[in-house]
């Protein structure tokens, strides 16, 4: 678990990645998810000057903008012996590393009567290169307006070449656009920006004719989708809404490889008429679309359930990688990389998709047909699978460095957990059926576990090798934490399987070396003998490290495997018990809220690990790993432990806060009301457990499929006490 917190942590800095990735746009600021101040900027002043701000970040204004939904504000009072800065910061995600190199910035500028061009700020760009950084000279910003307005949007250029005395290898290190005070006429002016970006060196041309679009209607939002394919030169898709029919405003923008918009107007029992236009790079717009109309109307419990399973269930069918059907780290991020442990839960989301009606059988077979042909031709590591495989030629992606350029057994567990429900779920006589069948029977096979040993007498399974590095991490794997399906598999196997015993050995291991890990990363003694025994907020904990830790360990391993069925020497009742308990410690410890974070309570709990303000954390409900940082799926994906609860915050992120946390794959990563961020992207791994354990706690379904599994039934009565 500590490797991979690391690795998260290190994502950015990934060495290599297959040349037909797509580049993305050097935006610095296109619109904001929140309202209030903006996340990634930066707003400072001495007196008698004056810029406004908010926690020393400059405000987002819905007054006017550009494109929809709204603009940063720059107030500001430029006085003699005074002065002011702001700065707009470039936001890097994981897999945003393939970006376009720009010539000039470009920004839109809405000026308010009464400032003249002279008095407009003066102007620079930031780069960062090999964590060093540095700042361009500054230029007035008035000699880079063509026609310079009051009351209107005029449009800024400013060629790069111009920013003098800032060295960069390439426009990618340019990560930051800053303003300062100019004049000292002592007056205030009120300027708005909007659609900050470097220019591309060569800006695509676009000559499409707009999709035709269609609607459904939820209790607060609208979805809305289009056929994506031959947009891949337009810049924007803009929407339009109208309540009359008749009279359309802009709404929002989305980018148009999504293919999807939900349009969150938080209004029940409504009718809205949309349309949409293409928006190319000069910002001309094509012809408006079809118009189409949905009416919003309350929700019972069981249709919201369903309205968000179904949305995060459209993460892996619609946003998989096309060529393998499988799916991607994060969206938007990479758009060919396949992450092999999120590819399985999707799998099971898939499945679940089926029996709710989203699409039919015959698609997934379809589907599950692609999936599998893939993964037979795919490059495996004595038959385990990377973390990462580039989806156009099923080759390892070393996304987290060249150490890990193999084998990763855990996203390979995780994998096949999938795979093993669909091989029970497609259990017709079809040649279709029985080639998916088929297919990952072989695959399950080939899997060497025992290998992962990395010695004959180790009394651990291993999670990385690869043929040049070998077993450098040298990671052992040891519990509590996402792993137990590893060793459950591994014992499992019908070619290659481990005894029995190594599930006490090394996932349950008393040795000091394992006591010393769970107390390294737990940073407590507690649950170091991998048994616990404390009671922590009025609840006993027989099994966890610490308090429990963050809520994916009782999630990742245990979308297939039902814990009502697992029960050791180690736990009082079954293993569902004790996760109903670290559920329950979370959800009291965040309601109890020691941090005092804005938000947290009754319908806002559930730490894990997620995106967050300052880059990828695994969240637990601990003083050292609590910094506000809440993800959706901490709660979702505990339906089946404390149902009740999870109803409770599910209705509190759709309710009061869907206008910045819902979208089109449903609730987006995280969010931190502290510091007024929300993650932009949603996570492969954080999407699926929403769907399936919620279909877990309203049927079993999944749960049933792969304990149906023979290979499945043999481990779990070979290994646990009845």
């Amino acid at each position: 678990m500590k490797l991979r917190i690391i690795f998260c942590l290190l994502v950015i800095r990934c060495l290599s990645a297959p040349a037909q990735e797509q580049e993305y746009d050097h935006i610095f600021f296109d619109n904001s998810l929140m309202t209030g101040r903006y996340y990634y900027s930066k707003a400072d002043y001495t007196s008698p000057s004056y810029i406004q701000n908010i926690e020393s970040k400059l405000p987002v204004s819905e007054k006017e903008y550009f494109t929809a939904k709204n603009s940063l504000l720059l107030n500001y009072v430029s006085a003699p012996n005074g002065s002011w800065s702001a700065s707009i910061l470039y936001h890097d995600w994981r897999g945003k590393d393939f970006v376009k190199e720009g010539k000039s910035l470009d920004f839109k500028l809405f000026v308010k009567s009464g400032t003249e061009a002279e008095e407009l700020p003066l102007i620079a760009i930031g780069s960062i290169s090999k964590k060093e950084t540095a700042t361009s000279s500054f230029l007035n910003l008035n000699n880079y307006i063509s026609q310079f307005k009051q009351g209107e949007w005029v449009s800024v250029s400013i060629p790069l070449s111009e920013f003098k005395n800032l060295s960069y290898t390439n426009t990618k290190e340019i990560k930051e656009v800053l303003f300062k005070q100019n004049s000292q006429d002592g007056k205030e002016h009120t300027l708005y920006i909007d659609q900050v970006e470097l220019s591309p060196i060569q800006k695509p041309v676009s000559d499409v004719i707009v999709p035709a679009i269609k609607a459904k209607a939820y209790e607060r939002h609208v979805d809305l989708w289009w056929d994506k394919s031959g947009l891949e030169n337009t810049k924007y898709i803009k929407i339009y809404r109208s309540e009359d029919g008749r009279e359309f405003k802009q709404v929002g923008i989305q980018y148009p490889y999504t293919g999807r918009y939900a349009d969150f107007t938080n209004e029940p029992n409504k009718t809205f008429s949309y349309r949409i236009a293409c928006v190319n790079y000069d910002y001309s717009e094509s012809q408006p679309s079809n118009i189409v109309e949905a009416t919003t109307r309350y929700m019972t419990d069981e249709q919201l359930l369903d309205m968000v399973q179904e949305a995060s269930f459209r993460y892996y069918w619609d946003g998989a990688e096309p060529n393998s059907g499988l799916a991607l780290e994060n969206i938007p991020g990479r758009r060919n990389m396949i992450a092999t442990g999120a590819s399985g839960f999707g799998m099971m989301a898939v499945v679940t998709g089926v029996e709710r009606g989203y699409i039919t059988r015959e698609e997934a077979t379809e589907r599950f047909k692609k999936i599998v042909a893939f993964l037979d031709k795919a490059e495996t590591f004595h038959g385990g699978y990377a973390h990462f495989i580039d989806g156009t030629t099923g080759k390892v992606e070393p996304f987290f460095g060249m150490r890990d350029n193999g084998a990763d057994m855990v996203e390979t567990s995780f994998l096949f957990q999938g795979l093993l429900t669909a091989r029970q779920y497609f259990d017709k006589n079809s040649d279709d059926e029985k080639y998916i069948r088929n297919t990952i029977t072989k695959l399950w096979e080939n899997i060497e576990w025992d290998w992962f040993k990395k010695t004959k007498d180790s009394k651990y399974l291993y999670w990385h090798w690869s043929p040049d590095q070998e077993w450098v991490i040298n990671h052992n794997l040891i519990g509590w934490n996402e792993t137990m399906i590893t060793y459950l598999l591994a014992i499992a196997s019908p070619t290659h399987g481990i005894g029995k015993d190594m599930y006490y050995s090394g996932w349950a291991s008393q040795e000091k070396l394992a006591q010393d890990y769970r107390a390294d990363w737990g940073q407590t003694r507690d649950g170091a003998m991998y048994s616990n025994g404390n009671t922590y907020f009025g609840v006993k904990l027989d099994v966890g490290v610490s308090n429990g830790g963050p809520l994916f360990f009782i999630h990742y391993s245990y979308l297939g495997l039902d814990p009502h069925k697992i029960k050791d020497k180690y736990v009082s009742g079954n293993y569902f018990e004790n996760f109903q308990n670290i559920a329950l410690i979370n959800y009291r410890y965040c309601v109890e809220n020691p941090k005092k974070n804005i938000g947290y309570g009754v319908d806002n709990w559930g730490l894990t690990a997620s995106d967050g303000p300052w880059g990828y954390r695994a969240a637990e409900p601990v003083d050292h790993q609590d910094v506000g940082t809440m993800a959706p799926t901490g709660a979702l994906a505990s339906f089946p432990y404390l149902p009740e609860q999870s109803m409770a915050a599910l209705k509190n992120y759709y309710r009061n806060y869907g206008s910045f946390l819902w979208g089109e794959y449903g609730f987006r990563d995280a969010f931190n009301l502290n510091e007024n961020w929300c993650a932009n992207i949603y996570m492969g791994l954080n999407q699926a457990p929403v769907t399936v354990m919620i279909e877990n706690y309203r049927t079993g379904l999944i749960w049933n499929l792969f304990m149906k599994d023979p290979d499945v039934q043999r481990m779990v009565k070979e290994v646990f006490i009845k």
